[in-house]
């Protein structure tokens, strides 16, 4: 069993897949879920998988695109899959750590273990507001422009013509009569 820290990994494998232009949505969702399961397999050196298993936890419809996204992601080392071709006992899976050390993270392309003892670089990003919203800016005016109803005079508005109310919101309903 090893000492994962679950948030760490996490931020750090995210990290990785920011810069890396290969991936799509169906790998990370993949390896989201085999990192679950991994989870749930408390952090063992290697687990094994059910192949349906996987391809519900991570919403991958099809057995061609599951098996193309975990080779992929096998091949580009953010893990290891070793197909066992029994269907009895499933394939096994070895999950490399992502800077989750008690040393501070740094890029995984700087060392090969993806740890360092240098401090960590995290990108400051700020949002600028560049444009105003002029959206609902005139409603006050709007709604002085309105005119009010006189729901004592049977919805007569001050001085203009009749409101028709077909859903007889402002008197009292028959609730006898159909709709």
């Amino acid at each position: 069993m090893e000492d994962i820290n679950y948030i760490k990994h996490l931020n750090g494998v995210f990290d990785q897949f920011a810069k890396d232009n290969r991936l799509n949505p169906t790998h990370i969702s993949l390896y989201v879920a085999l990192f679950q399961l991994w989870n749930h397999n408390f952090f063992r050196e290697e687990f094994h998988i059910n192949r349906e298993e996987v391809m519900d936890f991570s919403k991958i419809g099809s057995k061609s695109t599951y098996h193309k996204c975990i080779k992929q992601l096998s091949h580009w080392n953010y893990l290891l899959y070793i197909p066992s071709h029994n269907p009895f006992k499933g394939s096994r899976i070895k999950m490399f750590d992502f800077g989750t050390s008690d040393e501070q993270a740094v890029y995984r392309s700087r060392t090969h273990i993806g740890t360092s003892s240098g401090q960590a670089l995290v990108p400051i990003i700020k949002h600028i507001q560049t444009r105003t919203n002029h959206k609902n800016n005139n409603k006050p005016e709007n709604l002085k422009n309105l005119i009010p109803l006189d729901f004592e005079n049977d919805n007569k508005p001050n001085g203009v013509g009749q409101h028709r109310d077909n859903l007889k919101t402002t008197s009292d309903k028959d609730y006898g009569e159909p709709l």
